[in-house]
Order: C-alpha cells, then sequence, then structure tokens
C-alpha cells in the first residue's frame, strides 16, 4: 500500500475589530452579517469566509487556496503566505488589518517544519 503525505496548514479564528462599513451580504435577524469579498476564494461547503457582528470581525480557517485558481498553492511558503493573505482581504473588507487581530490561531501538521516559515510571514505582513 502506497502512503500518501499530505501537508496541511490551516489559519483559524482571526478575531478583529473593525469600523462599520456597509455590504449587501447576508444579514442574520440578531445583526451578524456573513462575509464574501469580492476577489475571496469560493467556500467548498456551506460557511463562510467570515462574519461581522456589531463592530466584531471573525475571520474562518484558511488554506493556502489560490483565490484565481481556486486549488492549494503548490509549494510550503506559498501557501502559507496565501493563507494570510486570504485573511487579509477578509479583515481589509471591513477596514481592519492582521494587525487588528485580537486572537490567532494556526495550526500546521509539522511544528518543526512550517513554523519558521510562519514566523516569517507574520513578520512580513
Amino acid at each position: 500500500m502506497k502512503l500518501i503525505a499530505f501537508s496541511t496548514i490551516t489559519i483559524a479564528s482571526l478575531l478583529v475589530t473593525a469600523s462599520p462599513i456597509a455590504a449587501q451580504d447576508y444579514v442574520s435577524p440578531n445583526g451578524v452579517r456573513t462575509l464574501s469579498p469580492e476577489g475571496g476564494i469560493v467556500p467548498t461547503a456551506t460557511w463562510s469566509l467570515g462574519t461581522r457582528a456589531g463592530d466584531y470581525v471573525f475571520v474562518a480557517g484558511m488554506r493556502g487556496i489560490d483565490p484565481e485558481a481556486n486549488a492549494l498553492v503548490p509549494d510550503d511558503e506559498g501557501r502559507v503566505r496565501q493563507a494570510f493573505l486570504n485573511m487579509q482581504l477578509i479583515a481589509e473588507s471591513e477596514g481592519a488589518t492582521l494587525r487588528d487581530a485580537v486572537r490567532l490561531v494556526v495550526y500546521v501538521t509539522d511544528m518543526y517544519r512550517y513554523r519558521p516559515i510562519v514566523n516569517q510571514i507574520q513578520e512580513e505582513l
């Protein structure tokens, strides 16, 4: 049996504070608005890319998917960078930046392999 190794990098739970900006996304009866900014990736199921509740923006877990090709970026560094860029797009669509993040969680399958890459890209962005 042939074993195939998959590397997964998911950057999840970005919470940023932002100023109100009008949008045309779905708004729940409680005022929670789903976010799907132009240029974002296409969700693969019923989840949204992000939501906004009052002054808070919650960004869904992201993988390094290139929104133009709708496919994972092939190399490790490019995939990590794209995951951060995907989150950055959602935050900026609501007037925030990644530096406004209250909490940022990064899940990786191999901490020793990916930690230096994640740290480098976080510093750059």
